[in-house]
């Protein structure tokens, strides 16, 4: 509800309460789910451009209680949505430290181990910084070969790349962009294999395919070798300092048109831990990051609820399925 003056769009429908109508109350009025849900099926309009039309909210019925109780009504929503509202904003920030709390424990457990006590040396590569005194460094043109096989009929699994969720089964993601007609030609990617978005490396859209597929012949496909476990090299590629230090060796004229090709990737310096010790760092993460995951499900849930209880509140004292009398404070 604005408070003052102000303008905007004219895609907006404004509504100016008269005397008979609480400003407050008629916020509430729109912020109830019935009037969003009733508005949503009266759009009009193409995919991706339906308006609501004017008609709606001028033939909208409103129950309008007397001004006293108006005024009531809003003051008993103003206090508990704001109630309401700061237990919504503790977990969400709960939500933030947790995420912040899983991205430092993968960060520090690929770059500096598990032991918080071993020696540390200086790696000499600034993304890099201090790595225990036993780990080695190397280029990715020693760690990795280049897959470039090519699939025959298309009919394998299609994988996809995102910065947000690695390398997954493009059938497990709600996709509307353009599909080429067949997918011979497009590249294999085996199970353990570094799949690498050319075009969105730079955002971080790379990860370790977790099974055997195609992916766009625009991707790259990387095979670790027998040194590197194909989980640590996971984790280490999400991490978004690792997407940072790709982005120095890509090319292109702004950075939203970056491409990360093989002779770049090929330049990166990767840590590289004693290989029983990438297993155990996996391990761990796996063990820690389940926890964590678990609270953050727990806490989105939570919100849910809290969501699901503001609506009900407003749509009952809406409605006068709520007596406002009783319900005032002491």
């Amino acid at each position: 509800m604005l408070q003052g003056i102000g303008f905007g769009t004219t895609e907006l429908h404004v509504l100016t309460p008269n005397s008979e109508l609480d400003g407050r109350f008629l916020y509430y009025i729109t912020v109830d789910h019935r009037f969003r849900k009733l508005g949503e099926a009266c759009m009009t309009g193409a995919a991706g451009q339906k308006r609501v039309p004017e008609d709606f909210v001028k033939d909208f019925h409103v129950v309008v209680p007397p001004a006293p109780q108006q005024q009531a009504i809003a003051d008993y929503l103003d206090r508990e949505t704001a109630r309401i509202d700061a237990l919504i904003a503790a977990k969400e920030r709960l939500l933030e430290l947790l995420a912040e709390k899983r991205r430092a424990l993968i960060t520090r457990a690929v770059t500096r181990g598990l032991d918080p006590d071993v020696p540390l040396r200086d790696s000499g590569i600034p993304w890099l910084g201090e790595i225990p005194a036993h780990w080695e460094t190397e280029r990715a043109r020693w760690l990795f070969r280049e897959r470039d096989q090519r699939s025959r009929t298309g009919e394998e699994e299609l994988l996809t790349v995102s910065h947000l969720t690695g390398v997954t089964p493009r059938s497990e993601k709600e996709v509307n962009m353009f599909e080429a007609e067949t997918k011979e030609g497009y590249k294999i990617s085996h199970k353990g294999d570094l799949v690498i978005n050319t075009m969105w490396a730079w955002m971080g859209a790379m990860g370790v395919s977790p099974l055997y597929g195609i992916v766009s012949p625009g991707y790259n496909v990387y095979e670790p070798k027998v040194q590197l476990d194909p989980g640590y090299v996971d984790a280490l590629v999400k991490l978004s300092i690792f997407a940072q230090e790709v982005t120095r060796y890509s090319k292109g004229v702004w950075s939203s048109r970056l491409r990360l090709y093989p002779e770049g990737f090929f330049e990166v310096f990767f840590p590289v831990p004693p290989f029983e010790e990438q297993v155990e760092i996996v391990d761990t993460i796996a063990v820690e990051t389940k926890k964590i995951d678990s609270l953050s499900t727990a806490t989105e849930r939570t919100i849910l609820f809290l969501k699901e209880r503001r609506a009900a509140l407003i749509a009952a004292a809406v409605t006068g399925q709520i007596d406002i009398r009783r319900e005032a404070p002491v």
